[in-house]
């Protein structure tokens, strides 16, 4: 019986600690912050596919002035005219120790495509995400909040 009792308490901490770990990590729901306003622009959500991750625009904060379901004209090929809620932003990104790197990320807003490589920081927290041309000196940083709704 005590055996019982200490497997069913271990099982309860693998699983809680498993949780904790995916709370923490790179998946799920986070808030881009508009670099000039500091205001939230949208929200992605991050999930893994075959080993590597994909980032899904969710949600826009719209001003009542701007196009609450806007398309992304300044896009090329197939996203051309695309609604930018529901589009894929980041593409391919592989685990590479703390970061994950290799990947793509769109600016919906520009139309341009910049290699990209993303870590969780400040205990999962915030999202550190580089986009870049050609090498990562070359491009820039945006944190991410983790959403809460």
């Amino acid at each position: 019986m005590k055996f019982a009792a200490h497997l069913i308490g271990l099982a309860m901490l693998l699983l809680a600690s498993t949780a904790y770990a995916s709370e923490g990590g790179v998946l799920g729901r986070w808030t881009t912050i508009d670099d000039e306003t500091g205001k939230p622009k949208s929200v992605i959500v991050i999930e893994e596919k075959n080993g590597k991750l994909y980032g899904t625009i969710e949600r826009l904060f719209r001003g009542p002035d701007e196009d609450p379901d806007p398309v992304c004209d300044k896009c090329e090929g197939d996203l051309k005219g695309k609604r930018i809620i529901g589009m894929i932003i980041l593409r391919d990104l592989e685990k590479d120790g703390d970061e994950w790197t290799g990947g793509t990320i769109l600016d919906p807003k520009n139309g341009k495509t910049y290699r990209c490589k993303i870590a969780v920081e400040d205990g999962g927290k915030k999202l550190k995400v580089r986009g870049f041309i050609g090498i990562s000196l070359l491009g820039r940083t945006q944190y991410w909040e983790r959403a809460t709704k």
